[in-house]
């Protein structure tokens, strides 16, 4: 069955956590004693009626609170498909576990109050979605049994986002009315709402079409392993172990190595042990060639006519995620795709506002949650697309040397311009 990722977002107490959890409940994704722990601490709440928010929010905090700080993820599956789930918390404070929890989503669900309409952070995670490239977005009018299931309620919200929605990039938008709490419009269609004549929510999640959001133009496959089992019928066995994040590769198909260039067939493609007649995103697979050639982890093979920008100078969008902030000068390990180097950070452009979207250029330093422009300059040429062409070519991380904490999060823009006659 085929997969899909989705993250919820939104301003607090908007209700995400508790929509995950009907539709865990209403698709009976949940351990029957988990229902009656869930029940039991409902009650020792005070609880009128099941907290089904209790299901995701895991930690003692996020109970004692009632608001999501981490990124919790469920998985349940129909007949029709896979999920993942992740449940990003709304706090201004909590922007980097939203981006963890949306980096990898195919679709982000956008909650919103119907009592309150759009809220900044509401406009906050729909602007991160649309930074992240997240394909699908369906903004979700929740507590509709609050305005008494009212249809000018969801127009007027509706209409504002759309009119917000215009200064982002966002390549498909549904709107959905529901209550999470009642299970309107969640898994089943609610006779309270006659007038809504769109899908419910499990529907629409059923069969909204991901394939498509793939690149299966432009090959890229970015060597994970040398695989070379021990054994003697196999003594002359070589294979080259990877996920394929771009095209569509078939044995007989012409490829180029890089960095050496050197170009190659493809002898053969197994998935776990069986030869495939083709390969393409998200498959991880083995691939052998016709020639011997030195390939190793950080190596990529894609198509000689249609390579990937190789450059050392890079330029992107940050994430900054911890208290230390991130200055011009300093010195990061970054690891991206398979390939790991060092980068030096020359110059921070501008930090972006992720509530009115205005640009700050006059600054010394990205602070923890904020996001900005960077220029990178790497160790080792980096083998990259834009971000917005392929989310896994165009993406990496930031670590910190001494701790091996991951630091910040980048999006790549394109190469860097380079002044000649400048250092490193």
């Amino acid at each position: 069955m085929e997969l899909l990722r989705f993250a919820t977002a939104g301003s607090v107490d908007d209700g995400k956590s508790t929509l995950i959890g009907r539709l865990l409940h209403d698709t009976k994704s949940i351990f029957e004693d988990q229902l009656i722990a869930v029940e039991r601490t409902s009650k020792a709440r005070g609880d009128e009626y099941t907290n089904l928010a209790l299901l995701m929010d895991g930690l003692r905090a996020e109970r004692e609170q009632g608001i999501t700080i981490d990124v919790a993820y469920r998985y349940f599956a129909t007949p029709r498909r896979k999920f993942i789930i992740a449940d990003t918390p709304g706090h201004l404070q909590y922007t980097r576990n939203m981006v963890t929890g949306a980096s990898t989503a195919d679709l982000a669900l956008v909650l919103v109050d119907a009592r309150k309409g759009l809220l900044e952070q509401t406009r906050r995670h729909a602007f991160i979605a649309s930074l992240l490239r997240v394909p699908h977005l369906v903004l979700c009018v929740n507590k509709m049994d609050l305005v008494g299931y009212d249809e000018a309620v969801f127009e007027s919200i509706k209409d504002a986002f759309r009119e917000f929605s215009m200064k982002l990039e966002l390549a498909d938008l549904t709107f959905i009315p529901i209550s999470a709490l009642n299970g309107d419009n969640v898994v089943t269609r609610s006779e309270k709402m006659p007038w809504y004549q769109g899908p419910v929510l499990l529907h629409h999640l059923e069969h909204v079409h991901i394939a498509s959001d793939r690149d299966l133009i432009r090959v890229r496959f970015p060597v994970q392993y040398v695989s070379r089992p021990i054994s003697r019928k196999l003594h002359d066995y070589r294979a080259w172990s990877g996920q394929v994040v771009g095209g569509v590769l078939r044995p007989g198909d012409e490829v180029m190595v890089l960095p050496s260039g050197f170009t190659s067939r493809i002898r053969g493609i197994e998935l776990a042990g069986r030869p495939v007649e083709e390969a393409f995103p998200p498959m991880s697979v083995n691939i052998s060639l016709t020639d011997e050639l030195d390939i190793s982890r950080g190596d990529m093979l894609c198509r000689p006519g249609n390579p990937p920008t190789v450059a050392q100078d890079i330029d992107a969008m940050v994430c900054w995620m911890v208290e230390q902030p991130l200055r011009p000068g300093a010195k990061l390990a970054l690891k991206h795709t398979t390939r790991s180097a060092r980068a030096l950070v020359k110059d921070i452009q501008y930090r972006i506002d992720v509530n009115t979207l205005h640009r700050h250029e006059e600054l010394e330093s990205l602070e923890l949650n904020e996001m900005g422009r960077v220029s990178l300059r790497t160790t080792v040429p980096l083998f990259f697309d834009e971000y917005r062409r392929n989310r896994h070519t165009g993406s990496f991380i930031l670590i910190d040397e001494g701790t091996n904490a991951t630091v910040g999060a980048g999006m790549i823009n394109g190469p860097a311009a380079w002044t000649p006659g400048e250092h490193p």
